[in-house]
């Protein structure tokens, strides 16, 4: 798994290597010592995953991340800082790691990146997370506190992140599901759901409108639900993705 090391600090990085070192599905393939750097490695390298420092010089770790085009790589936080964990888990963070980093807290982060899901993440219906790729029939079981349903894959319209959980569209239900957004859509079909922006991933087979919107963007109309924005780099791919 491609891994970028993001801190300001060059002995932490070198900590971080040592210690992944013994995880052979990890390749570092590379460092930055600020966001600016961060931005520029993230878009040339495209690494799967990045260890992420708080506090930085210039922006820190959240400004970086917000402004990032989707699709993100996985995020594990690594700082000497605990008073940031909660806000980290508003940005679907893998894990969140302290410093000194634990050698036993490291393995179980990288646990839950094999697993394919966030800290905590739960398909709401009682089962540990799976990896298959749902078809447009298969029927999955969602559940919210006293509520279930049997849903097919295909009525699902639209997907929201509200921090490290995800908000189901379909039919009048909207349930709030205790799994990350990035988790979700891996088990979905490409063809179908399409990733909007950081927050939203739509189903193409929903879509009702599509307009012009500022900046290259688009504005798309989800049939029965709300319209979501497209950003220029989003918007670009949905053209290649789709066009003639």
């Amino acid at each position: 798994m491609k891994t970028l090391l993001i801190d300001d600090e060059r002995l932490a990085r070198n900590e971080l290597r040592r210690l992944l070192a013994v995880h052979p599905e990890i390749e570092i393939v590379g460092e930055a010592a600020d966001a600016e750097a961060a931005r520029e490695a993230i878009a040339r390298l495209r690494p799967d995953l990045v260890f992420l420092d708080v506090q930085m010089p210039g922006e820190d770790g959240f400004a970086l991340l917000e402004s990032l085009e989707a699709p993100l790589p996985q995020v594990i936080f690594a700082t000497a800082y605990d008073e940031f964990a909660v806000k980290a888990f508003e940005f679907n963070a893998l894990d969140y790691l302290l410093k000194p980093v634990d050698p036993a807290r490291l393995a179980a982060a990288l646990g839950k990146l094999e697993a394919g899901g966030g800290a905590g993440a739960d398909s709401g219906a009682g089962e540990p997370a799976r990896t298959g790729r749902l078809e447009a029939h298969d029927k999955v079981f969602v559940r919210q506190g006293d509520h279930c349903w049997f849903v097919e894959v295909r009525s699902i319209r639209l997907l929201e992140s509200e921090g490290n959980y995800t908000r189901v569209h379909f039919d009048s239900a909207q349930p709030l599901l205790f799994r990350s957004l990035n988790a979700m859509e891996e088990r979905l079909d490409a063809k179908m759901f399409f990733r909007a922006n950081r927050r939203q991933v739509i189903n193409l087979e929903w879509i009702d409108t599509i307009e012009p919107w500022f900046s290259g963007g688009l504005l798309v109309q989800i049939k029965g639900g709300p319209k979501v924005e497209l950003s220029r780099r989003q918007a670009q791919e949905f053209r290649e993705q789709l066009s003639l």
